[in-house]
C-alpha cells in the first residue's frame, strides 16, 4: 500500500504540486478511495483532474476521490500541527492507558506523538501507534 500510496503521490504532484494526498483507503478489493487537499479548496473540477491524471490505476481499481470534508483525516504529524486547537478524535492499534478512541482538542503534536487534551487529562500518543484520525466537527448550534 505504501508503494501505491507513493506513485500516486508522485503523479498528483506531476499535475499540481498543491494538491496533497490527505489520505488513501481500500474500500474493497479493488477499490480506492482517496482524499485531497488543495490551498484554494477542492472542487469537482480538481477531483476530475485527479482522476484523468490516475486513469492508469483505472485498468485495476475503482477510484473515488473527494474532499476531505467536515471530519478530515488526520493522517501525518504536519495535518496535527495544522489543526492544533481543533477537536479530533484518534482511535489507536491497541489500548493506550486502558482504552483505543480518545476524543478532544490537540494540544501538542511535533513529528513523534500528539498530545490530545480530553478536558479532565490529557494523553500523549505515538504517530506509529495511531489507527485512524479526523477532525471533529464543532456541534450545529440549533436556532
Amino acid at each position: 500500500m505504501a508503494e501505491l500510496q507513493q506513485h500516486i503521490e508522485q503523479r498528483i504532484a506531476e499535475l499540481d504540486p498543491r494538491v496533497e494526498l490527505i489520505a488513501l483507503e481500500t474500500t474493497g478489493p479493488d477499490a480506492l478511495r482517496l482524499f485531497i487537499d488543495h490551498p484554494d479548496g477542492v472542487d469537482l473540477a480538481l477531483c476530475e483532474r485527479v482522476t484523468k491524471q490516475l486513469r492508469e490505476l483505472l485498468a485495476d481499481h475503482s477510484l473515488e476521490v473527494s474532499s476531505p470534508g467536515a471530519r478530515r483525516p488526520l493522517t501525518k504529524p504536519e495535518h496535527f500541527r495544522r489543526f492544533r486547537g481543533r477537536r479530533v478524535r484518534v482511535r489507536t492499534r491497541e489500548a493506550l492507558e486502558g482504552q483505543q478512541s480518545f476524543t478532544g482538542t490537540i494540544a501538542r503534536a511535533d513529528e513523534d506523538v500528539v498530545s490530545v487534551d480530553l478536558g479532565d487529562r490529557a494523553v500523549t500518543i505515538p504517530h506509529e501507534r495511531i489507527r485512524r484520525s479526523n477532525l471533529v466537527p464543532d456541534p450545529e448550534v440549533a436556532p
